[in-house]
């Protein structure tokens, strides 16, 4: 047998909280309808796109005076894209409740994600396997994948093994880009009235996947307390050592959320917000010569150290580096099938191929590029065919630049301080941790959330549990339809219904909390020590959410 460690031990041993209306299990459960529901956007081609599953509306639960009975259901669940800590929990929570409703129904797990649907892969869980990784971090329980459900005879083999295993609701749990397949998968089962119900759950520590229904997607909280636990540590480190700038280049790609948060947790002495880069249209250059004189004017003050905080995402956002992208996505295809770039040589003849093709401005940029971002952005494309920008070590190429711009600037006699830097990349650190008591409460109720949704017959809906700042059994279950969330963007070159990513909000209340203090915080050290994730304790340590969720939420609150 494997042996666990202490926390593990004692981590197995706690018992999530729900909301209250949970509570008595989902036979205990009576459901309001609110008001029929638009899509974000583009909201005549996504009604044509999904003819019978688009308008549901909002609904809620509450606690029934009377216990119904439950049919017998098989439900199989499907983890899918990139790890969140909590999965684990979803799954546990869905199966507490499927079991809880009737002893009698089973649950699947298809393994390595959207895959083992297509391909006929899965576990039938019990009590046993169930409990040996609840409040446990990652996805390793039935593993994860990116294949997308999209196509008809995908569709088609997953109605096969569904059919096979006599189950009646699929729940895939992921995030904007997952969920969209459980859209999808949703409308074709029902235009085929094959009576399979599919349910999302909000998945992403990148905290795009989020709306007035969805406060926040799982993962977020534990994510973000884990990176500001190591920015904590290297800020304790530099303010010891007092010699190194270190450059912390922090998950997130389409949107900085996960760097705001662990900024107003650290209070490093600088931050760029992608989003804000991207309003400001600043360039590249401008954005070195910001981060260039904070550099001086600490060094002024004898202070030739420091911490810079860099969403994964910028070079996306700034405006020429994303036109560059832009077009490069689009003619790298057919560059892949170009005998003269696959043959080339060289890496400098693959580089004038590439600028040769490009349009004239963003063959400037291109080439003004150092060779090693070059060669990253080249590198193979990510499932829907774009540039990997977290391959693209953004942190190096700032480093590179600011540190030729100091050199310029000691040779004028501007500078007399000493530049030395250290880059960072924080990922993987935190996909995968021990869920913190938010995210295992969180986790565990959007799971049997999601069961109580497939109880009332539900399809296409995305399991929603508010009110999040407040005690879990405060919290409000139910459910918003997926199409609410979609709108239409541009995917391999075609228009393709997505779930809209939810972007920083420049006029809000978080992102100004960072406005008003960056300038203290650049030229005074006002570093934060977060430390570990408190498991046990006093609530108000352990069971804390994230700055950005409490902030949000003040916001709203204050509104009504």
């Amino acid at each position: 047998m494997t042996k666990l460690s202490p926390l593990q031990i004692e981590r197995l041993k706690y018992q999530p909280k729900l909301p209250s209306s949970l509570q008595n299990g989902v036979n205990s459960l009576e459901m309001v309808e609110g008001s029929a529901t638009e899509a974000v956007r583009d909201r005549e081609q996504i009604k044509n796109l999904f003819a019978n599953t688009y308008g549901k509306p909002t609904v809620t639960f509450k606690k029934s005076s009377s216990a119904s009975t439950s049919e017998v259901r098989n439900v199989g669940v499907i983890l899918s894209g990139g790890q969140a800590p909590g999965g684990h929990n979803v799954i546990a929570g869905l199966y507490d409740a499927l079991k809880n409703a009737n002893p009698a129904n089973k649950l699947y797990g298809f393994l390595g994600g959207p895959s083992g649907i297509i391909d006929g892969k899965y576990v039938e869980f019990d009590d046993e396997f169930i409990d040996a990784y609840r409040n446990t971090g990652g996805f390793d329980i039935i593993g994860s994948g990116r294949t997308k459900l999209e196509t008809e005879e995908q569709f088609e083999k997953s109605l096969a093994v569904c059919k096979k295993l006599n189950i009646s609701a699929v729940v895939i749990i992921g995030g904007d880009d997952s969920n969209t397949n459980a859209a999808l998968l949703a409308e074709w089962f029902v235009k085929h009235n094959t009576g399979i119900q599919v349910i999302g759950c909000p998945k992403t520590i990148d905290g795009d996947l989020k709306n007035e229904q969805i406060e926040i997607s799982f993962g977020f909280d534990t994510a973000t307390k884990t990176y500001a636990e190591l920015i904590g540590n290297i800020q304790r480190d530099a303010n010891s050592a007092k010699k190194y700038w270190h450059f912390i280049k922090i998950m997130g790609r389409s949107a900085s959320h996960v760097a705001l948060e662990a900024a107003l947790q650290t209070q490093p002495n600088i931050t760029l917000i992608s989003e804000e880069i991207q309003e400001k249209k600043m360039s590249l250059a401008s954005i070195i010569e910001y981060m260039t004189d904070i550099i001086v004017k600490r060094s002024d003050k004898g202070k030739n150290f420091g911490i810079a905080v860099i969403p994964e995402g910028l070079i996306e956002f700034i405006p020429e580096m994303g036109s560059m992208i832009s077009n490069l996505n689009d003619i790298m295809a057919s560059l892949e099938s170009d005998p003269d770039f696959v043959n080339a040589t060289t890496i400098r003849e693959k580089f004038e191929i590439v600028e040769n093709r490009l349009d004239d401005e963003n063959a400037k940029v291109y080439s003004s590029l150092p060779a090693l971002i070059k060669g990253q952005l080249l590198a193979d494309r990510d499932p829907h065919g774009n540039v990997q920008v977290s391959k693209i070590e953004t942190e190096k190429l700032l480093i590179e630049m600011i540190s030729s711009r100091l050199d310029e600037l000691k040779s004028q006699g501007d500078y007399i301080g000493k530049f030395s830097a250290q880059s960072h990349f924080f990922g993987y650190e935190g996909r995968c941790a021990f869920p913190s008591n938010f995210d295992a409460d969180y986790c565990y109720s959007l799971g049997y959330n999601a069961f109580a949704l497939i109880n009332f017959g539900l399809t296409g809906y995305l399991s929603s549990v508010r009110n999040l700042t407040q005690p879990a059994d405060q919290w409000i279950a139910g459910g918003i339809p997926l199409t609410m969330m979609m709108n239409m963007e541009k995917r391999h070159g075609e228009m393709k219904p997505v779930i809209q990513k939810a972007l920083v909000k420049l006029d809000g209340p978080v992102f100004k909390r960072l406005q008003d203090n960056r300038e203290d915080w650049a030229m005074n050290d006002r570093y934060l020590f977060p430390g570990a994730i408190q498991y046990f304790g006093p609530s108000s340590v352990c069971d804390i959410t994230t700055i950005t969720l409490q902030l949000e939420r003040s916001k709203e609150l204050a509104s009504v």
